[in-house]
């Protein structure tokens, strides 16, 4: 799939257009100046960061926040901050919109750019139907807790029990294998069955959030 030379994104009431090299150029600033970044490109086959967020159907969407030429950093940056997000859905509440990365320089913090971004990432939530916002953090990064806490967000493992669980790898390559097994409980008949309801093509398991 031919990967597209700018994108466009919406950002706080204006069109920004972003040359596809200055994302990588701009990531790879990201993991310079701070230790606790690393950002790195999918270079495996089927699975390019690229494609993934840039191409006619992306699996991502993406928010830069940019500064004027005058404030750029020291090494000429112009884009600070960035928002990584999907939609998803819940069985409880319907559709949602998850944020995978909210970023924001060291030297543009407590300055509202991260409040900008995530902003704009729940109105473009709410533009879509959706009903949460999910994300989650770890546990060491108080001052990032403090900042979603004070926003009106909750910590739902310590409200509501959900823990975080995560499949892959060889994990992942064998838990797919299960439904060929002859023995499995769910037998193939019944998943045909599972398949063939509403024109399903796969099954989810949708998240309870």
């Amino acid at each position: 799939m031919r990967v597209p030379s700018h994108w466009y994104g919406y950002m706080d009431d204006i069109w920004v257009k972003i040359k596809t090299q200055e994302v990588e150029s701009f990531t790879a600033h990201i993991n310079t100046v701070d230790k606790n970044i690393e950002f790195t490109r999918e270079n495996t086959k089927d699975n390019y960061l690229e494609q993934d967020g840039f191409s006619k159907n992306p699996f991502f969407h993406g928010l830069i926040a940019e500064v004027p030429e005058q404030h750029k950093t020291k090494e000429g940056h112009t884009k600070i901050g960035y928002a990584l997000y999907f939609y998803s859905y819940s069985s409880f509440v319907g559709r949602a919109i998850y944020m995978e990365d909210l970023y924001v320089m060291p030297e543009f913090r407590g300055k509202g750019v991260g409040k900008a971004l995530m902003s704009k990432v729940a109105q473009l939530g709410l533009a879509a139907g959706c009903h949460q916002l999910n994300f989650t953090i770890l546990d060491w990064n108080k001052p990032s807790m403090d900042f979603y806490l004070s926003k009106g967000c909750f910590n739902t493992t310590a409200t509501m029990g959900y823990h975080c669980m995560r499949c892959e790898g060889e994990a992942l390559k064998y838990l797919a294998q299960l439904s060929n097994n002859p023995h499995d409980l769910l037998s193939s008949a019944a998943m045909r069955s599972v398949h063939a309801m509403q024109g399903w093509s796969t099954t989810q398991c949708p998240s309870k959030t």
